[in-house]
């Protein structure tokens, strides 16, 4: 039996799964999404990722036309339709089908879609051996333009990033904000480890609040470790002892080289490898 997608309130076969292409969630990237997680049956941080959705959908003044209850139920309905215990779930609120032309107004109902299937973002020998990153031209958005608080369907900025890195050959892109601060990578949260303490940027540097991030800080300050976030340069990151990035789809992977320079020993340093199991184990419980 074939995959099956979630649309509005129905169940179709992965191949006939289709919205309008009047919809403007492809006309305008007018929407919003999130990933989650599902290790053997946890629905890993489900309420989290819920909230951040409604929040960005009310940030765009987008009204998803169901519950919070009724999604997470239609997320269950459509993990238990493809008999799925291990999973990526993609959820995706579209402003829906309208007449051309940029006025929210003319659409009719918002589409809601989920998606249940598996990702790997990086091969599994980059969690051991570590992933080299480059710094890109392509700035993180400011956030009184498009705040990247709103996971909305408008990722081009982080495309532009991604395609800048293939084109080096690295594994990811490391984006700097207006002020030429680090924010964050196309798809990840940045950490590093320095002098003991774990350092992340801030709200104000313009990036997305990870949920895997906040998860990660909790359980280094459960390990006693200093956590601060703050701003940092290009400069902070060359001199760490320990790099890694975040988030839902990666999880933890460790940094050992930025922009031709070799982070720490050059290969994942050992508080890097004891958040991944830890979060490993978080994740299965």
């Amino acid at each position: 039996m074939g995959l099956k997608v979630y649309i509005s309130g129905k169940l179709f076969p992965k191949e006939d799964a289709k919205i309008s292409v009047f919809d403007h969630g492809l006309l305008y990237g007018d929407g919003v999404f999130e990933g989650i997680r599902v290790y053997n049956q946890n629905i890993f941080a489900l309420d989290e990722h819920i909230d951040r959705l409604y929040n960005s959908a009310r940030a765009i003044d987008l009204t998803i036309p169901i519950t919070k209850p009724e999604m997470v139920k239609a997320i269950k309905d459509t993990l238990e339709a493809n008999k799925q215990t291990d999973a990526y779930i993609r959820i995706v609120v579209t402003r829906g089908t309208g007449k051309l032309g940029l006025d929210p107004n003319k659409c009719s109902t918002p589409e809601i879609i989920i998606i249940t299937d598996m990702i790997e973002l990086y091969p599994k020998a980059l969690y051991e051996n570590g992933l080299e990153i480059v710094t890109v031209t392509t700035i993180r958005n400011h956030y009184s333009s498009l705040d990247p608080k709103i996971k909305s369907l408008n990722y081009l900025n982080n495309i532009l990033a991604k395609i800048e890195s293939i084109r080096s050959n690295a594994g990811e892109a490391l984006m700097l904000n207006k002020d030429g601060y680090v924010a964050e990578c196309s798809g990840d949260n940045i950490f590093i480890f320095k002098n003991d303490t774990l350092l992340t940027p801030p709200e104000s540097a313009s990036i997305l609040i990870g949920i895997t991030r906040n998860c990660v800080m909790k359980l280094a300050k459960d390990m006693g470790i200093t956590v601060r976030e703050e701003l940092m340069t290009r400069y902070d990151l060359y001199f760490a002892d320990e790099c890694f990035l975040t988030g839902t789809a990666a999880e933890i992977i460790p940094v050992v080289k930025i922009d031709g320079r070799t982070i720490g020993t050059g290969k994942p340093g050992k508080i890097t490898l004891d958040l991944l199991a830890r979060y490993r184990l978080l994740t299965t419980k």
